[in-house]
């Protein structure tokens, strides 16, 4: 599982479709991408039903540890909202078990939106 103590690098936002091909595998029928950010290897897909997190691991890339985090789990969520001089929003997921799950998303991303659609899945 991902260290998200850690964190993340800051991710970017792509479009689902340049990471489709290595979550499609992982998907339900009937689940579907909705957001997609990515940093230099790593990337997490926001779907319908939970968010998946992909650590590419080695110097090949061909070993990734997938984390299947469900929006079933979660308690609570913030957002932050980038800011004049601090351009990177912020989103923290609460989940029971596994405590607060932070992405710092940098560049155009339109936080709010993806606040209100994780709230259409957890509400």
């Amino acid at each position: 599982m991902i260290d998200f103590e850690n964190g993340f690098f800051k991710l970017s936002p792509v479009e689902p479709k340049s990471v489709a091909d290595k979550v499609i595998p992982l998907l339900v029928e009937g689940e579907a991408i909705v957001a997609a950010f990515k940093t230099i290897r790593d990337f997490v897909v926001f779907t319908d039903k939970r968010v998946i997190s992909a650590n590419v691991q080695g110097i090949t890339g061909k070993k990734v540890d997938y984390t299947s985090l469900p929006y079933s789990k979660v308690q609570a969520y913030s957002v932050e909202t980038a800011g004049t001089f601090d351009r990177d929003c912020e989103l923290d997921l609460f989940y029971s078990g596994i405590g607060r799950v932070r992405f710092e998303i940098k560049g155009n991303c339109d936080i709010v939106a993806l606040s209100k659609l994780i709230s259409s899945y957890i509400l």
